[in-house]
């Protein structure tokens, strides 16, 4: 089963992999780090912890190539690994990440997908919206992001310069902080993706390539924690037989919890155990009243923390299953790792069949409960807008639109940047929704578009899902209107027909002034324009104090683009 760590793999997925902590630096006799604070009890967007710890971590972001399932191909890595470090940190901590950019002829940011960086907005971590991007340039290529970890859970960091995520950048968050369900050991996060055999700006330019039909690049294999198996005899590529899967330890009698991510380009991702069931106890950075289920479908960026139960004997060896639910070439599309019990010998290759099938339905990935641990009512919004989603072609390429605009960002002239300084008229191609003042806002999306559901994610908020469904918004709230759904990327699904368009109801309190996209997450819609930005109360954002190290970062990258082009054939995001 190839348990060595790999070149370019970091050492998820091994069984040399540490179980994870209650929470870092050991016992305390003054108690938890985030003092009496409770998922229950507490309301983690007004009372997070301050522990007055910093973590330090740097980063040096390269291409090296990798071969995740056997086939090389031009990645870009962290620190030589792939997927790249995690960030771990108890809430309240401040995380501190030096970033320098290695890479021969582009610039990068780093994002922190779902921290809401309240009174850090500037930390963010996309190009054109918060931040210059950081030149590739000797001398000005390093950046010191900044943060706190304001929330607890699980989530994942990644590169929001155009799609280099889906080339290798990203990497896992784990948070650790109260828990509402006990368990044993924490076994750490499951990283799941859609894989290509290509580098990522070869899937742009086809991606945007003239007169495309709207045919998205096929991704030819599905990973778990950067592993897994190809057929090479399926390909005339260069490839490794049996490279190896992914690898986990369980222990009978033993509850273990597992972190899962999908942190891949465009595919939902259906997660199952053989011979397990488990119980979800959190959606995204959101504690929820738990429920047990066989398997889980999670949309690109999103994520579930679970319970599984040490149900099988000491030498029994299950595998463990990522079915891609996107566009697939049909060769690869489910990634397998293997599941040790721990009398099983580590080259068993289990036997187990999947019960739940192979296949995953749209619906999945809103299915399942959601309810909320620490209840929050929407109430009723100060403002609401409606955004109408097209695809149709610019008169060469087939672009994304809302409200008849698709979006393309300025590397040079930074959405926050431009408000912080009381520029607040933007080209319409920036997509700027100003949401003035308001306390709340609620954002009706309707899509128009038929074929696969689209992930919405927003910046600096967990978003209330109130409704989702076909045709005309009727002002219903799904589920219990005084703790609906809370989580950061909602899934929209395909219009039913050419006539009847399908919609979400999104809602968010006005309690972080700042410059946030509102996005699809698959890689290949956002590059073609599919992303809003909120401007959230831009009296506010007037008195922020945003470092003087962005405004360096800007002219550092002025400098390089005087002498270099960009090769920025997509939105920029």
């Amino acid at each position: 089963m190839n348990p060595k760590k790999e070149p370019g793999s970091s050492y998820l997925g091994t069984l040399g992999a540490p179980t994870l902590p209650q929470w870092l630096n050991g016992p305390m006799p003054q108690g938890f780090p985030w003092g009496n604070r409770t998922a229950g009890g507490t309301n983690p967007y007004d009372d997070f912890p301050d522990t007055g710890v910093t973590r330090y971590y740097n980063w040096e972001i390269s291409n090296q190539t990798i071969s995740p399932d056997g086939v090389p191909v031009s990645g870009i890595v962290v620190n030589g690994q792939f997927p790249g470090p995690t960030i771990e940190a108890n809430w309240g901590d401040w995380v501190e990440v030096t970033v320098t950019n290695n890479l021969p002829d582009e610039g990068t940011t780093l994002h922190w997908h779902g921290l809401l960086l309240k009174g850090m907005q500037w930390m963010d971590g996309v190009p054109s919206i918060e931040q210059c991007p950081i030149p590739p340039s000797q001398g000005s290529n390093t950046f010191t992001y900044r943060f706190q970890a304001e929330m607890y859970g699980t989530s994942w960091w990644h590169s929001h310069y155009s799609a280099q995520y889906a080339g290798g950048a990203a990497g896992p968050i784990v948070v650790h902080g109260p828990n509402h369900v006990n368990y044993d050991m924490d076994l750490g996060p499951v990283l799941m993706a859609d894989w290509y055999h290509q580098p990522y700006e070869v899937l742009i330019e086809e991606v945007l390539r003239p007169n495309n039909s709207g045919i998205i690049p096929p991704s030819n294999n599905n990973l778990i924690n950067g592993k897994n198996n190809y057929p090479c005899n399926q390909t005339t590529l260069s490839c490794t037989p049996n490279s190896g899967v992914s690898q986990f330890r369980f222990q009978s009698g033993k509850s273990m919890r597992l972190r899962l991510v999908n942190h891949g380009a465009e595919a939902g991702q259906k997660f199952s155990i053989d011979n397990h069931s488990f119980q979800v106890i959190a959606n995204d950075f959101v504690p929820i009243v738990p429920y047990n289920t066989d398997n889980i479908v999670l949309g690109v960026g999103q994520r579930a923390d679970i319970i599984v139960n040490g149900t099988g004997k000491p030498t029994d060896a299950v595998w463990m299953r990522a079915l891609g639910c996107g566009t697939s070439d049909g060769i690869s599309s489910e990634a397998l790792a293997a599941v040790y019990y721990e009398n099983a010998g580590n080259t068993t290759i289990p036997a187990t069949s999947n019960p739940t099938g192979e296949t995953c339905s749209p619906v999945a990935l809103s299915a399942g409960s959601e309810t909320p641990y620490y209840p929050i009512a929407a109430g009723d919004p100060s403002t609401t807008i409606s955004v109408n989603i097209a695809q149709h072609s610019n008169g060469t390429h087939l672009l994304w639109y809302m409200n008849n605009s698709s979006f393309r960002g300025d590397y040079n002239s930074p959405t926050l940047l431009e408000a912080k300084v009381g520029n607040l008229t933007f080209a319409p191609e920036r997509n700027v929704y100003n949401t003035g003042s308001n306390s709340s806002v609620r954002m009706i999306w309707y899509n128009h578009v038929e074929g696969e559901p689209h992930p919405m994610h927003l910046h600096g908020h967990n978003i209330f899902v109130l409704a989702t469904g076909f045709g005309e918004y009727d002002g219903h709230i799904d589920g219990d209107p005084s703790n609906p759904t809370r989580r950061d990327v909602a899934m929209l699904a395909g219009a039913q027909d050419a006539n009847t368009p399908s919609y979400l109801v999104t809602q968010w309190n006005q309690d972080n002034p700042g410059a946030w996209p509102f996005h699809c997450h698959i890689a290949w819609h956002i590059s073609t324009g599919f992303l809003v930005q909120v401007l959230e109360r831009p009296d506010d954002v007037l008195n922020l104090n945003i470092p003087s190290t962005f405004a360096q970062t800007c002219r550092d990258w002025a400098a390089w683009t005087n002498t270099h082009v960009p090769d920025e054939i997509d939105s920029g995001l």
